[in-house]
């Protein structure tokens, strides 16, 4: 029985790292995506807000509009950092990964964006659909939807 135990587990490819360490080293990376977008943001830079989403990323704006790519998502965001965001911070906090498949996951991210003008304060929901390549985890698509206020 040991011998049958044994020879399962290496034909499973066991390697000493349980499932669950997978998982939370890919959450752990996946966590970072969304530290990278925060920080870019925060230090006004396009290139460092740019830098997790995959090459070809979809990307719906908080207001509806559709940008396609990594350096559209790029130039557009440093173009709003450099004028209408230049005095906003933005929090993003990891609410929920859900993994579709072991290279495809869901990610809910609930944002705050501040500002010292009560306009350009704003909640939102970010829904971030990120693939496992080899060079790690990306954004393939982003949506970015309004929280309305309440009351």
């Amino acid at each position: 029985m040991k011998t049958l135990v044994f020879v399962t587990l290496l034909m499973l490819g066991f390697s000493g790292q349980t499932v669950p360490d997978s998982r939370a080293a890919d959450e752990s990376a996946m966590c970072e995506s969304v530290k990278q977008m925060e920080t870019g943001w925060n230090t006004k830079s396009g290139a460092l807000f740019a830098k997790p989403f995959a090459e070809d990323a979809d990307y719906v704006v908080i207001n509806g509009n559709y940008i396609k790519g990594r350096a559209v998502i790029e130039s557009q965001h440093q173009r709003i950092f450099d004028t209408i965001y230049k005095d906003t911070n933005l929090t993003l906090t990891v609410k929920q990964i859900r993994f579709l498949r072991a290279d495809v996951a869901v990610v809910h991210v609930e944002g705050r964006r501040t500002s010292t003008t009560k306009e350009l304060t704003q909640d939102a929901v970010l829904t971030l659909m990120m693939t496992k390549e080899k060079q790690g985890w990306v954004i393939a698509a982003f949506q970015n939807t309004a929280v309305a206020p309440r009351g």
